[in-house]
């Protein structure tokens, strides 16, 4: 487990994302964890600039981005100081050296010199002179000023490619791509990455180096993908499986943003994607496509999506497909929007006026956004409704390595326009329900004798006019419900992975997902017998989902929030099961559900 810790300026994320795709193409497992200062610009040198890059590389399937790391690269006192704490005893620390003047020392916080102090007993301690090196790399390249220091991250970047044996070309070849219209910072970059690699090997900076060897993974073509990424293209994939043309309405906010600027770069598959002045423009515009015939998609986080509400609750009441993507991060309101948080679930299932129902789903993995995304576009376009799809901040922007699918492999996903009236002379019956589904035809504007009334007034049965009845709103509210519960009936089973005959069963959702397992995977190690099981659909719940956790005599649901899940099972089902739950604005460790799990079972 490495992690790159610096300054916002200093590159960190650029840095750790090299590193991990170098890994990628070398052939590991790998998981990642960035992690981002929450102000846009904060003070240099400072605790809340930090910015930190973790990956975990290895030879075998692996879960996460790790708990404490084996080497740290610390590129300021403040760097220093946030992350040390992580490290494990005995680790590895590279330290610029430069930066730990007077005055950085006093914008973070220390007394003392860490350096000097004996802080840092029990660590192997690799000291750099990074600003005075990269300064005599680059010094030929035609830098100049402050854009001299700026590649001291791929100074960083070539000693970590030296300590654990990563090949340099994927770098090289990336930097002369990424800066071939700037040749001097081309140049610098590379002249600092190989300097830093040449530190490594001519000094000989510690007598240990590391070899992390390729991973025996299933044969087949990989990418190293984000969750945004991977989301993304599982709605492109979801449009050419329906044949239906995607629009993406939204406006930006952290961390759901890089979907819309991915998606804006694929035109060519007749993607469509608008940036609106707010939020509720943007599902507004999506609403319209979504009656219009389009595959529609509206994304956001926990703020934005509480603009979205009545938006939400509108096209539920319309029955029309739309996706609506929730990234969360940490709240309540502006929060901490660059952490990973799972405090959105109870507003996802309840978070709208009236009685209104809609599926909600969620991804379990960066590379499970691919496929969530696809299954969330089916259950939309066949349900005629509303469908949110939960991410976080985690899944977002962490990466793992994902096996291109065989597209061929991908089921088609039907859709089936009205043609023609469906009613007694000659007329268009929009609320008139399909028998299995219970859902409405879908009827694009435009098409002869298909003209019909949508708004948000509640419709008659059948007709679609305007309805005031109070045994028509019973049954229309009635139907609705009964159309997203029969959803139950037409996705998979929870399944039980693990020891049948355990004690506990460790259930979780969203990003939990590789936490958990790698947790059960350390009890089982320890003699103790244990089952996992994982959400994906949150509403309607398997129908199994009952069954399951009868069969347990212990339920333990770790949540990234104070326990929204587990009220919502004890609602369901009246199970007694106990919540481990974390709102710190980071992922659990493997270690912390390990422990809770040798609690409960000792």
């Amino acid at each position: 487990m490495i992690r790159f810790a610096g300054d916002s300026g200093d590159g960190m994320q650029l840095a750790g994302s090299r590193f991990t795709d170098a890994s990628a193409l070398f052939g590991n497992d790998l998981a990642t964890l960035p992690s981002f200062p929450a102000e846009i610009r904060a003070p240099a040198g400072t605790l809340p600039g930090v910015s930190s890059f973790q990956v975990q590389i290895a030879d075998f399937d692996i879960l996460t981005a790790g708990d404490a790391p084996d080497c740290l690269v610390a590129m300021n006192p403040a760097a220093l100081k946030k992350n040390l704490k992580d490290l494990r005893d005995g680790g590895t620390l590279i330290i610029n050296r430069d930066a730990f003047d007077e005055r950085n020392l006093a914008k973070a916080g220390f007394d003392t010199n860490p350096l000097e102090d004996g802080t840092l007993k029990g660590y192997r301690v690799i000291e750099v002179p990074m600003d005075e090196l990269t300064t005599l790399a680059v010094k030929d390249t035609g830098v100049s000023g402050r854009d001299v220091l700026r590649s001291k991250n791929f100074f960083a970047l070539g000693l970590m490619a030296w300590l654990f044996s990563r090949p340099t070309q994927p770098t090289l070849d990336w930097i002369d791509k990424k800066f071939a219209r700037n040749p001097a910072v081309a140049a610098a970059n590379a002249a600092a990455f190989k300097a830093g690699f040449n530190f490594g090997e001519t000094t000989e900076a510690t007598r240990t180096t590391f070899e992390v060897k390729p991973a025996t993974l299933p044969e087949g073509t990989y990418t190293n993908i984000t969750g945004n990424t991977a989301l993304a293209w599982g709605l492109i994939a979801a449009s050419q499986k329906s044949g239906l043309p995607l629009f993406y309405g939204t406006y930006p906010i952290t961390p759901a943003s890089d979907i819309l600027h991915e998606l804006s770069r694929h035109k060519n598959f007749g993607v469509r994607t608008l940036q609106a002045e707010d939020e509720i423009a943007g599902i507004g515009t999506a609403i319209g496509a979504a009656f219009a015939g389009s595959l529609a998609v509206t994304g956001s986080s926990g703020p934005g999506i509480a603009l979205k509400s009545e938006a939400i609750s509108l096209a539920f009441m319309l029955e029309l497909p739309l996706l609506v993507i929730n990234v969360q991060r940490g709240g309540p309101s502006t929060g901490l929007p660059t952490k990973p948080e799972q405090s959105d679930l109870l507003f996802s299932l309840y978070g709208r006026h009236g009685e209104s129902p809609i599926p909600v789903l969620a991804i379990a993995s960066a590379s499970d956004a691919f496929y969530m995304a696809i299954e969330a576009a089916r259950i939309a376009v066949k349900y005629m409704t509303p469908v949110l799809l939960l991410s976080d901040n985690y899944i977002a922007n962490g990466s793992e390595p994902w096996k291109l699918p065989d597209l061929d492999s991908i089921p088609e996903i039907e859709v089936e326009f009205a043609k023609h009236p469906n009613g007694p002379d000659g007329k268009f019956l929009p609320y008139m329900r399909d028998f299995d589904t219970f859902s409405r035809p879908w009827a694009v504007p435009g098409t002869p004798g298909l003209e019909h009334r949508v708004g948000g007034l509640e419709k008659e049965a059948i007709t679609g006019n305007v309805s005031y009845d109070p045994a028509n709103h019973q049954l229309m509210v009635d139907s609705r419900a009964w159309k997203v519960a029969n959803i139950a009936n037409d996705v998979p089973e929870v399944e039980v992975e693990g020891d049948e005959d355990a004690e506990l069963l460790v259930l979780g959702w969203g990003s939990t997902y590789g936490a958990n397992r790698a947790a059960a995977r350390r009890a089982r190690l320890e003699g103790v017998k244990v089952a996992t099981a994982h959400l994906r659909y949150l509403n309607p719940l398997p129908r199994n989902l009952g069954d399951v956790l009868r069969r347990f005599p212990k339920v333990l649901i770790p949540e990234l929030n104070t326990g929204q899940l587990l009220k919502h099972l004890r609602s369901e089902y009246l199970i007694d099961a106990t919540g481990l739950n974390k709102v710190m604005g980071e992922p659990f460790k493997v270690a912390e559900i390990t422990a809770k799990i040798m609690e409960m079972t000792k």
